[in-house]
């Protein structure tokens, strides 16, 4: 599954392709950040919250100590309780992963998957290596309901063993992180869940679908 188009309601919509663009070294063009197959439209959230908001990005997996190196120079790194800041997964995931805090109080990630092809590139880490926008979490209060949604919608299955507070939808290379949306974010497990205003772009097995929360008041459709 691919994420192709994700409307992000941000504080200062100008502010964030900024960051985009100066700190993550991404291609923004007419506001819009362009990062491989996938886009991300900042558009004003008026009153709409904008904090809780979950993102992560697909770096190369051969290239993550370098992409981590890179992070550290321009965001601070978040740490779970215990002090960590760098996370490795086996099982279903066979990936590493590393948080930080963007504007708006996004919770972002860089996230290097074993099974995707790995990168020539040599020497240190630019953010043109970003492969793609990978994950979005969406808060909902039935995680088993929307986990069914989403697979009698638009084909999708999840990654690794689903729970009642929360299943990954789709691949390696996109995946919608439902949530429950009264579990606060990993790693630093103080932020709650929010995708309020969110609407999503999906390249799915089933095209021309849609699932929307009206509680949590996000929507996704497929291509």
């Amino acid at each position: 599954m691919r994420i192709r188009d994700l409307t992000l309601p941000a504080f200062e919509p100008a502010a964030l392709a900024a960051y985009f663009a100066d700190v993550l070294q991404m291609d923004v063009d007419g506001g819009a950040t362009v990062i491989g197959w996938s886009t991300i439209r900042p558009v004003p959230a008026d009153d709409r919250p904008t904090g809780g908001v979950h993102l992560a990005f697909n770096v190369p997996d051969n290239r993550f100590v370098e992409a981590m190196a890179w992070l550290r120079e321009r965001a601070p790194l978040q740490r779970s309780p215990d002090g960590k800041e760098y996370f490795a997964l086996e099982s279903n995931w066979k990936s590493q992963s590393v948080y930080f805090t963007g504007p708006d109080g996004l919770i972002l990630e860089l996230i290097g998957r074993k099974r995707l092809p790995l990168s020539s590139r040599t020497g240190p880490f630019h953010g043109s290596e970003i492969t793609c926008l990978s994950e979005v979490g969406l808060p909902v209060d039935d995680v088993p309901g929307t986990q069914r949604r989403l697979a009698d919608t638009f084909g999708l299955t999840p990654l690794s063993e689903p729970s009642d507070a929360f299943a990954p939808m789709g691949d390696d290379e996109g995946l919608l992180i439902v949530v429950d949306a009264t579990r606060p974010w990993f790693p630093e497990q103080r932020d709650l869940p929010n995708a309020v205003g969110i609407e999503l772009v999906i390249e799915a097995s089933q095209c021309g679908e849609q699932v929307a929360d009206a509680q949590q008041r996000w929507r996704c459709v497929s291509l």
